[in-house]
């Protein structure tokens, strides 16, 4: 019955979750802290602690850590469940629906990928508020950008991530004192190796895969082994990760994971059906799946001893540094693909300053951004030019 309740809570959110991640840290707020009691204040804090500090879906691996602390394994898994399965079917039904019936999405297409451009651009200059404060990670953002604009590829975002772990530690730091010592002391003793272990050889083991399935369970495995910052990010990742996605596919089902409740993460169903055509159901199956293991098996590892793990000073300053080359990944992805996908017309840009204008000056609710950008589109694709 505990775990019946689990997914039945979590199933709830996932129908009507709207917003994004930081949006469903607010639902789970109320709904389980405020309402339901079933975890203090603190222990929520530290579980967001924890996330924004892993790679991974945050807003999903704290759902995860949520249902662990009720019930074990088996309660992060029913957590997972109920809270992704509302979106996942959605993407799934749109991915069918976009290869069957493509003349009956161009002008919902056209609508998406300028709300796309919208939206992404507004994630950039919120992120940087948060994430670029000083010059240090101004610099990281932007060099990071130009890197990635400059070379894209995985191992451009690998090196670009190692490089910016290695001068957070040494610049970055909080400081030091005694108790930090101790809880990072504590830290290095604690964690649980068995998770740890499994994420790492499946990591490794993805750059050697073969087979189509197998490619592409390592690819969007890699893909939530890297994403660092929440749903946005896994835009740019994705973009480079996969090759043999359209610009149009790959912003359409982006925009529309926008759209829909739940976590932006289910992107991947959606991708993993339109790769797999042959047999998309496994397809979205299984980079559903990819996607989301490695943040869950980080989350197992590391969720008894997030408080010492949060008060260590250099992966604090690990942290910020990774923060801000997040942000320079995102602008990556606006530069390209995002902008010149969207921009098909130059005029186009009238409806994307307009749209910005307005989320910035009125902050609309996202479905009424969509439902306006959707009803443009469709109008756009009437037009004889």
């Amino acid at each position: 019955m505990k775990l019946l309740s689990i997914f039945y809570q979590f199933f709830l959110l996932g129908c009507t979750s709207f917003g994004g991640p930081a949006a469903h840290l607010g639902y789970f707020q109320r709904h389980f802290v405020e309402n339901k009691k079933w975890l203090t204040q603190q222990q929520y804090g530290h579980f967001i602690s924890l996330s924004q500090l892993l790679p991974g879906p945050g807003s999903s691996q704290v759902g995860f850590a949520i249902g662990v602390e009720r019930a074990g394994l088996a309660g992060g898994v029913a957590a997972f469940i109920g809270f992704t399965l509302p979106s996942m079917l959605i993407m799934l039904l749109l991915a069918l629906g976009a290869q069957q019936l493509p003349w009956a999405t161009a002008g919902l297409i056209t609508g998406l990928k300028l709300f796309a451009v919208v939206i992404v651009a507004d994630a950039v200059l919120n992120m940087s508020k948060s994430f670029c404060r000083s010059w240090h990670t101004r610099a990281l953002a932007l060099l990071s950008a130009g890197a990635l604009i400059f070379i894209p590829s995985l191992y451009t975002q690998l090196a670009i991530l190692a490089l910016a772990a290695i001068w957070g530690a040494w610049q970055l730091q909080p400081f030091k004192d005694e108790g930090t010592r101790q809880d990072a002391d504590k830290a290095s003793t604690g964690l649980s190796k068995l998770p740890l272990l499994l994420f790492a050889l499946l990591f490794i083991l993805s750059f050697a895969a073969t087979g189509e399935l197998w490619q592409l369970s390592a690819q969007f495995y890699q893909a939530g082994s890297l994403v660092f910052g929440g749903g946005h990010v896994v835009l740019p990742l994705l973009d480079t990760i996969l090759t043999d996605v359209d610009a149009d596919s790959f912003l359409t089902g982006y925009a529309a994971a926008q759209a829909i409740p739940g976590p932006m993460f289910t992107f991947a169903t959606y991708l993993g059906a339109v790769l797999a055509p042959a047999t998309p159901l496994l397809g979205a199956l299984i980079a559903t799946l990819a996607i989301f293991l490695p943040g869950f098996l980080l989350v197992l590892g590391c969720a008894r001893h997030w408080q010492a793990l949060m008060s260590n000073p250099m992966l604090a300053g690990v942290s910020t540094a990774i923060n801000a080359t997040v942000v320079g990944f995102i602008l990556a992805a606006l530069y390209n693909p995002i902008i010149p996908a969207g921009l098909t017309q130059r005029w186009y840009l009238v409806f994307i300053v307009l749209g910005w204008w307005w989320l910035q000056r009125f902050k609309p609710p996202v479905l009424m951004l969509i439902a306006v950008f959707a009803a443009l589109g469709l109008l756009l694709e009437q037009l004889p030019y």
